[in-house]
């Protein structure tokens, strides 16, 4: 099946801790239905010094499921990934506007 949400995209998060922010995917795991946006969803993460890395508590961005993502419209407002084939091209539709993303 098609993947509505990629990497790159705009979305804003629906549920959770999170609800209401925005942020760019930087990277979709589609066999777990997971993806990792930016300025979502933080975790503390404690690393070991090392020679070539500074050790400490480094936040970290975690994955969040895809059902808990909408991606942002034109408009600002969360919508719905639609598909149609337009000049023989398969192509993802916002539904609230009917633009092509």
């Amino acid at each position: 099946m098609a993947a509505k949400l990629k990497k790159g995209d705009k979305v804003v998060v629906l549920t959770g801790k999170d609800k209401g922010k925005q942020g760019e995917i930087a990277s979709v795991n589609p066999s777990e239905n997971k993806a990792v946006v930016e300025g979502v969803n933080i975790a503390i993460r404690h690393t070991k010094q090392s020679q070539t890395a500074q050790g400490g508590r480094i936040a970290k961005a975690m994955p969040i499921d895809l059902s808990n993502l909408a991606i942002v419209d034109k408009n600002g407002k969360p919508t719905r990934v639609g598909f149609r084939v337009e000049d023989g091209k398969k192509v993802r539709y916002a539904k609230t506007t009917g633009d092509v993303i």
